[in-house]
């Protein structure tokens, strides 16, 4: 392994993910609210308990009383209590007991609110999985999650679908909290903002339609039962009157941010794109093969290419592993041999897929340090077990939970 390349890599990472923490986006947010006599936090999402944290503080220290709230977030993301807000954790990416009793709590403590109150509500990615309520059987639900997970479905696809088939999403939770004003604070993890889809948009007016829930349903086959199928045809919410949102992050934010590390580390950088939504894998090998052009037309600049946005991965074997790992291990065996290359790939969130890894890391010497480990690059891929073949090579990012959650980056480094 290059260890000057693969320092400068922890060091970008680094730098990227501390820029998109969202407590001073949160604050900025909340300085252009005007409060209410009763204030109710609801804070769901990967981030939630950060967001919620930043919130507690910026409303102590400015005076601002709120009643309580409830937070839902992923396992082993909560980070200590706070003064009177009952924190939840939950499953993701499929939605477990926990995600529904927290939701039906925020359920119940926003049912008979009046327009004198107010429901502050911090969302971000992951929301999809730990705030639900059924409008299916709980089996059904993580059924179909399942399969649209292994389908391939991207995001708005899977959101589109799973909107309909829930009593909060789609624009439902606000209609819930009437007459009530909603405060929605969203950082973004999806790649252009749009605010229907993150956290599949508790509270805002959905823009899909019926008709794209059953052409998605079509498309990947779908095995629903009459119940959610009747669910899909039912039309969510196109207009809220009782709703204002303010997005205070995204993807670009994370790449302008690696964009900076890389200069100050005497890289000439360049972003490519942060809209980015292929399969993982044919990100990968194309990034490879563009590294491979430039490093014959670099000479001896120090290069980096910068790209951000959600990858997907298609299930074929049964393997462990996620997109940013999968994108990196199908890079491996194009740089092969190339000792000053290296591809990293990771998400904000410190979670790549069902794993305790941030994403993965080769280099020039990975594919052979693969083999010398008698593991075969073809299998690996064919298994989708990227996540044990990077462990093999020293190749797993390791960040653990981040407190943000604004999509994923990758960087392809030439020394």
């Amino acid at each position: 392994m290059n260890q000057e390349l693969r320092k400068d890599a922890e060091q970008i990472i680094d730098v990227a993910i501390a820029s998109v923490q969202p407590d001073a986006a949160v604050r900025r947010a909340l300085s252009n609210i005007v409060f209410s006599e009763h204030v109710y936090i609801v804070a769901i999402g990967k981030a939630g308990w950060q967001m919620a944290n930043a919130a507690v503080s910026y409303l102590q220290e400015n005076g601002i009383k709120y009643e309580k709230g409830i937070v839902i977030t992923k396992y082993h993301h909560v980070m200590g209590q706070l003064p009177r807000i009952h924190c939840v954790e939950a499953g993701h990416p499929v939605p477990d007991e926990n995600s529904f009793k927290g939701t039906q709590e925020v359920l119940s403590m926003v049912k008979d609110l009046t327009e004198e109150d107010m429901v502050l509500f911090l969302v971000s990615g992951g929301g999809s999985a730990l705030f639900e309520k059924p409008r299916i059987s709980k089996k059904e639900l993580s059924d179909i999650t399942e399969q649209l997970l292994a389908s391939g479905a991207d995001i708005v696809e899977m959101n589109t679908i799973r909107k309909r088939l829930s009593e909060v999403k789609g624009g439902r939770f606000a209609l819930a909290c009437m007459p009530a004003m909603v405060e929605a604070v969203v950082l973004s993890d999806i790649v252009g903002d749009p605010m229907d889809m993150i956290a599949s948009g508790p509270a805002y007016p959905d823009a899909s339609t019926c008709e794209d829930a059953g052409k998605i349903a079509k498309k990947y086959k779908l095995r629903l039962s009459a119940a959610a199928e009747k669910c899909l045809a039912d039309e969510t919410p196109k207009e809220l009157h009782n709703v204002h949102t303010q997005i205070i992050g995204s993807v670009r934010q994370l790449c302008k941010a690696a964009y900076k590390a890389c200069k100050e580390l005497g890289y000439e950088p360049r972003i490519l794109a942060e809209d980015v939504t292929a399969e993982a894998r044919e990100v990968g090998w194309n990034l490879a093969q563009l590294c491979l052009r430039e490093h014959d037309d670099a000479g001896k600049k120090k290069m980096a290419l910068i790209a951000g946005g959600e990858t997907v991965v298609h299930l074929r074997g049964k393997g462990k592993g996620g997109r940013n790992q999968e994108l990196a291990f199908s890079a491996m065996k194009v740089i092969a041999g190339q000792q000053n290359m290296a591809i990293f790939s990771v998400g904000s969130d410190g979670t790549d897929g069902p794993t305790d890894a941030a994403g993965g890391y080769v280099d020039g010497d990975s594919y052979e340090a693969l083999k010398n480990a008698g593991l075969s690059y073809e299998k690996i891929l064919q298994d989708n077990d990227c996540y044990h073949g990077l462990q093999a090579i020293d190749g797993l990012v390791m960040t653990g939970p981040t407190g943000t959650n604004v999509n994923d980056f990758w960087v392809a480094l030439i020394g």
